[in-house]
């Protein structure tokens, strides 16, 4: 008989204990720990002869297979995954509950299915309630495959008979295996399950999709090393108060880390946004102190935001600060720095600060766009809506130069816009103008009296 070991587990980041403890001790979570147990009959994953084979290679006898990648038919998937799936490739996709990742993976089956059979695999839902949501993105194939099963050998077997040219299981956090003793979702059954399908994936050349989910704070539930076990992890992003979803990409082995995919979810799905800068850009206010674009850039696309502002005196001892979109901190800087540099009094000032649409901007381009707004807010006077910013602030108050300024010009002029606001030493540098009124601009100073006036 294997002898069972019975230990503590955290949930959160997979700490071991040999006791209960109220506090994990690496995370800091508390009621975390759980009681699991574990044979000590070392795990194996059972596949075919041709399968199990593994020998040493000469780095110079490998034949490269990294441009091999299959089209999803979608897009906005594919730019994030790089240019396509690559053979083999695990992915895991998380987001929050009801935010569309079982509807884009079965739309991506769908466009994959073009080359062959692939396998949804279910552990949450049964056959009849995904037939309903395919019938309502209008997927009728005989190339998708569906199979509603939460054991690791049941899929592993089921796939070995079908070989797909994908598959998707949904979702990680009810796969379980018959080695551990735990309950399916512990830790130690999502690191293994995800262990065993990423070495099947690289065994077989079958790309296999996982559905994550997601804790209270957004980040993937279980082990911080399920992210380590798989090629790319993508975070389904978006607010259900509004229509549209920012696909972004944390980890890729096979491509950029800076791109984004946009969809606007309708009755029929995801939809691709071809244009999402006319997105973000709908419905915006004319001539309302506060308001001002920003040329933006995720990864290889330009995106022009409005980022609002809206400064009041406040009623309290403690000014509030109140930020969404972009960094807390750095606003903080800045508004600092607008008062040093500017002379523009916001230490009694509640400040709040949101980028339209729920996009979040990290580059320090919006540098510049956020002190416009405030400084818009506080005097009341708007920028002109035809005009757009970008450029970094340092906090001396200089207005510093940014990367790729010519791709945002571009982008600016073919939406309709006049006039940009720009660092010095990009504008400097403009060869190709669109025809756009470019000025330069070295500090604060010079910025407001541009925007402003």
């Amino acid at each position: 008989m294997p002898k069972v070991k019975t230990f503590y587990q955290c949930q959160s980041c997979g700490y071991t204990s040999p006791k209960w403890l109220g506090k994990c001790p690496d995370c800091g979570e508390w009621n975390t720990l759980v009681e699991e147990r574990k044979e000590t009959v070392p795990s194996r994953l059972d596949l075919p002869a041709h399968l199990r084979k593994s020998e040493p290679l000469l780095l110079s006898s490998i034949k490269a297979g990294y441009g091999e990648r299959t089209s999803t038919k979608i897009k906005e998937l594919d730019r994030v995954l790089g240019g396509g799936v690559v053979t083999g490739s695990v992915v895991l996709v998380g987001g929050d509950p009801g935010i569309g990742k079982s509807t884009l993976l079965l739309q991506a089956l769908s466009g994959l299915s073009r080359s062959g059979r692939v396998l949804y695999v279910s552990g949450e839902e049964s056959p009849e309630q995904i037939k309903i949501r395919a019938e309502r993105l209008s997927i009728n194939t005989e190339e998708i495959v569906l199979l509603s099963e939460t054991s690791l050998r049941g899929i592993i077997d089921t796939a070995l008979k079908l070989v797909p040219k994908a598959m998707v299981v949904d979702s990680i956090q009810t796969v379980y295996t018959e080695e551990l003793l735990s309950a399916p979702g512990s830790v130690s059954q999502v690191r293994e399950c995800a262990a065993k399908l990423m070495i099947f994936a690289k065994k077989s050349d079958i790309p296999i999709f996982l559905v994550g989910h997601v804790t209270k704070e957004g980040a993937i539930a279980g082990p911080r090393v399920l992210e380590h076990i798989v090629d790319t992890v993508l975070y389904f992003e978006g607010d259900r108060g509004h229509s549209y979803r920012i696909l972004r990409t944390v980890k890729n082995r096979f491509g950029s880390t800076n791109e984004i995919g946009i969809f606007e979810m309708s009755d029929s799905g995801l939809l691709e946004v071809e244009n999402p800068s006319e997105l973000f850009l709908l419905g915006r206010p004319v001539n309302v102190s506060g308001s001002t674009v920003v040329a933006s850039l995720e990864g290889t696309r330009p995106l022009m935001v409005e980022i609002q502002s809206l400064v009041s005196q406040s009623n309290f001892g403690m000014p509030r600060r109140t930020t969404i979109g972009v960094d807390f901190n750095r606003v903080n800087l800045l508004v600092a720095v607008l008062e040093k540099r500017a002379g523009l009094h916001l230490g009694g000032m509640d400040i709040f600060v949101n980028v339209v649409g729920g996009l979040r901007i990290v580059e320090p381009a919006v540098d510049l766009g956020i002190i416009a707004t405030i400084a818009s807010s506080l005097k009341e006077i708007p920028i002109d809506p035809r005009t757009f910013v970008f450029g970094e602030v340092g906090l001396s108050g200089e207005i510093r130069a940014i990367a790729q300024a010519e791709i945002r010009i571009k982008e600016a002029a073919k939406i309709g816009f006049k006039k940009a606001v720009i660092p010095l030493g990009n504008a400097e540098k403009i060869k190709n103008n669109p025809g756009l009124e470019i000025i330069g601009v070295k500090d604060i100073e010079s910025t407001l009296r541009a925007v402003l006036t």
